[in-house]
């Protein structure tokens, strides 16, 4: 029989979703009025309604501002934002590590390493622009996350989280010094790349948000799919494999879903930190460990995190922007040791 706080978790838990879609509209909004060029509420609401139902729009600066600038790129950073989210609480589920993320395991590096390198030598599939971009980082995402776990189990095979993260820690200096050699040669590319490895949505358009968006539907729907799974390996994998869990086709399915979802993210918008490690956790203490209700909330949460991390880099030293890693990093790494100090308090 459940205990008290875990029925009221489960009762409030449809208007902690109601909460959260209406939190992310009211941030998508304000995201799309706020800039170096602010744009009344009203003024917004009608261009994007009528944009939406093939209405004309009055011309003027406020259409090409919305329509063209401020609507794709809130379009990205919000399904940016919730993949990042996704895949941190997948990790951290199949890993049962706390501190399992994206760019603290090397993952991101991995695929920013592949799109710089599609960047630098021109790769592209035909028909597609962001293609050879898209698949060099997914490639390289996935290569990475199983080089870091071979490693890790090679030299502690209980894959303590300790001996991850600092083979993931490691993995990421080694191909940033890689991606440093790169843009050095690259002199034609020095300045676009240095930007875009720290995390921009600058310039985005609505195909990168239908890229997102398919990647996020495909690969997305996989991790959500898995998610009964996931609660099987909070107990571990033998008890998981008792309860007729196929754990090796399992593990490798969301470790694909995650590496290809991470590698659309970066060669959209470069490496963008610590969104998959902070913002599971926050979505944890609203709905509880249960992946079931775990992976959707933090599909929100990273959402409009990111989306709040992207309006301070346009507006904070507005007309200057800065590169939206750096936001996320600073408010991550705070995170990021608040978790570790809990996480070895615990042991």
């Amino acid at each position: 029989m459940k205990d008290d706080r875990s029925m009221k978790r489960e009762r409030f838990t449809p208007v902690t979703y109601a909460l959260l879609a209406a939190g992310l509209l009211l941030t998508m909004i304000l995201c799309a009025c706020v800039g170096s060029v602010r744009i009344s509420f009203q003024d917004t609401v009608i261009a994007v309604w009528n944009a939406l139902w093939g209405r004309s729009v009055p011309q003027g600066i406020a259409k090409n501002i919305i329509l063209n600038v401020r609507l794709p790129r809130v379009l990205c950073v919000t399904l940016s934002g919730a993949s990042l989210s996704l895949c941190g609480a997948a990790m951290q589920g199949l890993l049962r590590n706390p501190l399992a993320d994206g760019s603290t395991m090397g993952v991101s590096s991995g695929a920013a390493l592949g799109a710089v390198i599609a960047m630098v030598t021109g790769f592209t599939l035909p028909g597609s622009a962001y293609g050879g971009m898209m698949v060099m980082a997914m490639a390289f995402a996935f290569g990475s996350l199983v080089l870091i776990l071979t490693l890790a189990y090679a030299l502690d095979r209980s894959l303590a989280t300790g001996s991850i993260i600092l083979i993931g820690v490691i993995f990421t200096m080694f191909i940033s010094s890689i991606i440093s050699l790169i843009i050095t040669f690259a002199s034609d590319h020095t300045r676009s790349l240095n930007f875009w490895t720290l995390g921009s949505f600058s310039g985005v358009n609505y195909d990168q948000a239908r890229l997102l968006l398919l990647a996020l539907a495909v690969f997305g729907g996989v991790i959500l799919r898995f998610s009964p799974e996931l609660n099987a390996f909070a107990v571990g994998e033998d008890n998981a494999r008792h309860i007729g869990v196929n754990v090796k086709r399992v593990k490798l399915i969301i470790l694909i879903a995650v590496s290809a979802l991470i590698g659309v993210c970066v060669s959209v918008s470069g490496t963008v930190s610590f969104v998959g490690l902070v913002m599971p956790h926050i979505a944890r203490m609203l709905t509880g460990p249960n992946h079931k209700r775990l992976l959707p909330a933090s599909l929100f949460s990273g959402a409009i995190f990111l989306l709040l991390a992207d309006l301070t880099a346009r507006t904070l030293l507005s007309p200057i922007e800065l590169s939206i890693g750096v936001v996320t990093s600073l408010v991550g790494a705070a995170a990021f040791v608040v978790i570790f100090y809990r996480t070895g308090k615990a042991r």
